[in-house]
């Protein structure tokens, strides 16, 4: 930068007193340390009545784990990792059980999962997929948005609902760029991001593999139960939900952004140009399917014999055998920050029921909602869908899977129900740019106005609860889901 370019920007003098400017900068710093000394203060208190000395300690160091976790002044995983060092150190857990927890199943399937994805994205087979399946559909306005949620959903189904929005945005951007939509203006190009983001958020429900929500979940099941459930299950209860969803949320994009567009002829030409740039199907991709399609077939004939980890791991270990990819790769695409929280809120949900904190929570809490375990379900689940509008989903699951667990004690509710309870609605966050990384990347297009998410995404996640409700009072119970 030369000296005429630095005289345009005159500088910016902080008259501010010095006092002022150092509390200013140093805010975080103090918030951090009151929440120590505030904990500190606790920790020395006598427990409530009703509460082991383990179970307020556990108590209150969750208080503060969701603190961090709702404020962001750590990493999610950092704190989950802290509380993870705090459960001996407070005398809740001894160590040795404690750090046993990275050995629970649900971190080492989601570890799998990532790296099948890395693969299927690394090796270009999703876009492959995505640019064919949007030229052979898309004709019409309408069906190109129609393909393109739809595609934004089933690949949710066998990848992270992340990974699939971070590799349609490119792609739907070509489409937006090749029939010259205006950014703010165009309500295709609206509706477009729009359905790219949806598809995401509810084809992410549907399976153990559209985040990180379902195995953390059913790993938290599974350490204060034993109980478990296996892919088809859950499968089964979650698309009682999302093909009806599927439905009714492209009728909702349908109102709120009718396309303005009478052809798109220009935009499927690009597409398939695009397309046959890219030639015939590599070495690579094809094992990638075929590893993916066998293990899938593994997670629903073989899952409750080995265990979804088991087959998971599998699977990652063909890739690595028939060289599709290497580690350098694995690394830039597998996000270790979940696997590291799963470790450390595994602990402390397993800290919460085993002290019998959960429990006293849940006795405290709920007041007069024992008598109707229905209402409890109502309860719990809107708490979920509202709050994952604010914090990572799986944050939302850690929160709420331990208080669940501890209702399922006290009022008889099946702990499959409650699972479900909590994270099928901890991931349909359609509101906020902060809900879903699928909601922000399509923010990030500069097509949609923050009015545009909130009024439509406060539609369907209200749609969305009450058809989570009707599953579960009328098709729930007919595949052996009882309240």
């Amino acid at each position: 930068m030369n000296s005429d370019q630095l005289l345009e920007k005159p500088l910016k003098i902080d008259n501010r007193p010095m006092w002022l400017i150092l509390l200013d900068r140093t805010a975080r710093y103090q918030v951090m340390a009151g929440v120590a000394v505030v904990m500190a203060i606790l920790l020395r208190l006598s427990p409530p009545d009703g509460l082991s000395v383990e179970g307020y300690r556990s108590l209150v160091l969750f208080g503060v784990t969701i603190f961090f976790w709702i404020s962001g002044l750590l990493p999610i995983a950092v704190t989950a990792l802290l509380s993870m060092v705090m459960l001996p150190l407070l005398g809740v857990m001894d160590a040795k059980k404690t750090y046993s927890m990275f050995g629970n199943e649900a971190v080492f399937f989601i570890l799998g999962a990532f790296i099948l994805a890395a693969a299927m994205t690394g090796t270009g087979i999703s876009a492959r997929l995505a640019r064919a399946m949007l030229v052979r559909f898309g004709k019409t306005p309408t069906s190109l948005a129609l393909t393109v949620f739809l595609l934004s959903a089933f690949l949710s189904f066998i990848m992270s609902e992340h990974a699939v929005a971070a590799m349609l945005f490119p792609v739907v951007t070509e489409i937006a760029t090749a029939l010259r939509l205006e950014k703010g203006k165009s309500n295709f190009g609206k509706l477009l991001f729009m359905a790219m983001a949806w598809g995401c958020i509810i084809g992410g429900i549907a399976t153990f593999l559209g985040g990180a929500r379902a195995p953390l979940a059913a790993g938290l099941l599974r350490e204060a139960t034993g109980l478990h459930f296996t892919f088809i299950e859950w499968s089964t209860a979650a698309c009682m939900i999302v093909m009806p969803l599927l439905v009714i949320a492209f009728i909702i994009l349908l109102k709120f952004f009718p396309p303005d567009l009478q052809d798109v002829e220009v935009g499927r030409k690009f597409l398939n140009h695009k397309r046959l740039e890219t030639g015939k199907m590599g070495y690579d991709e094809m094992v990638t399917a075929l590893v993916m399609l066998g293990t899938i077939v593994c997670w629903i004939l073989l899952g409750e014999k080995t265990g979804l980890a088991a087959i998971a791991l599998l699977g990652a270990a063909a890739l690595f055998t028939f060289k599709v990819v290497s580690w350098q790769v694995i690394e830039e695409y597998v996000n270790w920050g979940i696997i590291l929280m799963y470790g450390g809120t595994i602990a402390l949900a397993s800290a919460l029921e085993k002290t019998g904190a959960a429990v006293w929570i849940v006795q405290k809490g709920m007041g007069g909602f024992y008598d109707s375990p229905l209402a409890v379900i109502a309860v719990i689940s809107l708490v979920a869908i509202v709050l994952t509008e604010c914090i990572s989903h799986a944050a939302v699951v850690a929160i709420l899977m331990p208080v669940g667990m501890g209702l399922c004690k006290t009022t008889g509710i099946d702990p499959k129900v409650m699972t479900l309870s909590i994270a099928l609605p901890a991931g349909l966050a359609y509101c906020l740019p902060m809900g879903t990384p699928a909601t922000a990347i399509a923010y990030a297009s500069g097509y949609l106005k923050s009015r545009d998410i909130i009024v439509s995404g406060a539609v369907v996640m209200a749609i969305s609860w009450l058809l989570f409700m009707a599953s579960v009072l009328f098709i729930w119970p007919l595949i052996g889901l009882k309240i």
